[in-house]
């Protein structure tokens, strides 16, 4: 008797279970089994786009020099604050110019000896030429003061060329800046001894505004943006290339860059061709060395269509692809090539036609060749698949 009420009550709990489970009883209600799921879809519009390429690389200064004495000599004074901003031609350092000015005074004698002496050498030859012409003197002596002469006025030209260097020896003990910048720090003081261009630079001087920036960039990368503009896939840029410079943290440089050149030299060891930006650098920012990203417009693209990164997935052996609601209203997986990037898009140039309808909801639910419900996408999701876009770059 035990054992059938024991057999009873346990029948009566499945049971209760099972109408628990029931459709009526559901936690929530659900589309019915083999029902086509709603996704949201926007349409394909094709249209132009700029073919932005960023790069890396590191500043360097416009114009650099080093300051080396060319005289050798005791230093008197530094006349110069360290890091300020010095002029062309501004006195940077003066040597002891003592024995340098009794060099030019040594040399203003000689050259005073040998003008007085080629003053009576010229009247001697003319004197020898009169003689000559009544026979009072031989030929071969009036010959003599004529070359007497000649040599007299050529050590004068020697002599004026000895006091000219004595003056630039002189002139070189005021050490100047030969270009406008920022002088750095001293390794000199006062009371040093320096030698003629001596290994060990005084100080440098570098120009910061404007400055440039040396990126590299792959020679593949550049080889495809040029058959890209000769197949007209690229509108080439005319005129001036504005590249905006973003610092290592990701903050935009508030001042725009122009590109200058890009080396017709392929580094052979790194496969790279340099490519050089002129950015204005009035407040200093920019620094020697500093690491750097730049983006430019290297043309721009005709006939392409510009889809979120959040759209296009991967396959495993890495072909780009989307999803798309076919003609049977299916989600069809669709193959598309990557033709550049701008901002958190995608450029598609190949594998989309006008009228496809891309799925931008329920990508992680939804398995190509199954039955879907198209439901074009509002603004509001729109501005909501753009900030999860955006969030997933972020990340």
């Amino acid at each position: 008797m035990l054992s059938q009420r024991i057999q009873w009550f346990g029948t009566s709990i499945l049971l209760a279970l099972l109408a628990a489970c029931g459709p009526g009883n559901a936690a929530g209600s659900g589309p019915a089994p083999g029902a086509a799921p709603p996704v949201q879809t926007m349409d394909v519009v094709f249209g132009s786009a700029p073919n932005t390429v960023e790069l890396s690389g590191r500043a360097r200064a416009l114009a650099e020099a080093e300051i080396r004495p060319q005289v050798t000599g005791i230093i008197q004074a530094r006349l110069f604050t360290e890091g300020e901003v010095v002029k062309k031609g501004q006195a940077l350092y003066q040597i002891d110019p003592a024995e340098y000015a009794s060099a030019v005074q040594s040399a203003k004698a000689t050259l005073a000896r040998a003008e007085a002496a080629a003053g009576s050498a010229r009247e001697t030859a003319k004197r020898y030429e009169r003689l000559a012409a009544i026979n009072a003197v031989s030929q071969q002596e009036y010959e003599q003061a004529s070359a007497a002469a000649k040599q007299a006025e050529a050590d004068i030209a020697l002599q004026r060329a000895q006091l000219n260097r004595a003056e630039i020896d002189l002139s070189r003990t005021r050490i100047v800046s030969p270009i406008a910048g920022n002088i750095g720090r001293s390794d000199i003081t006062q009371g040093a001894l320096v030698t003629q261009n001596q290994a060990t630079a005084l100080a440098s001087v570098v120009q910061l505004d404007p400055i440039n920036i040396d990126l590299t960039a792959s020679a593949v990368r550049i080889m495809n943006i040029r058959e890209q503009v000769a197949n007209g896939q690229i509108a080439s840029a005319s005129g001036a290339i504005p590249v905006t410079i973003l610092f290592e943290n990701g903050t935009t440089y508030p001042h725009q860059g122009q590109l200058e050149f890009s080396e017709v030299i392929v580094d052979e060891t790194a496969g790279t061709v340099a490519v050089r930006v002129l950015v204005p650098n009035p407040d200093g920012v920019l620094l020697p060395g500093m690491f750097l990203r730049a983006s430019l417009a290297a043309g721009q693209f005709e006939n392409v269509v510009e889809l979120p990164q959040s759209l296009v997935g991967r396959t495993p052996t890495g072909e780009a692809t989307v999803m798309v609601v076919n003609a049977e209203g299916k989600a069809e997986q669709r193959q598309v090539t990557i033709a550049g990037q701008t901002g958190n898009s995608w450029i598609i140039s190949e594998g989309l036609a006008p009228g496809d309808k891309i799925i931008v909801s329920n990508l992680q639910s939804i398995r190509a060749g199954m039955p879907v419900q198209a439901v074009l996408a509002t603004t509001s999701a729109e501005s909501t698949l753009a900030k999860a876009d955006d969030k997933a770059e972020l990340q």
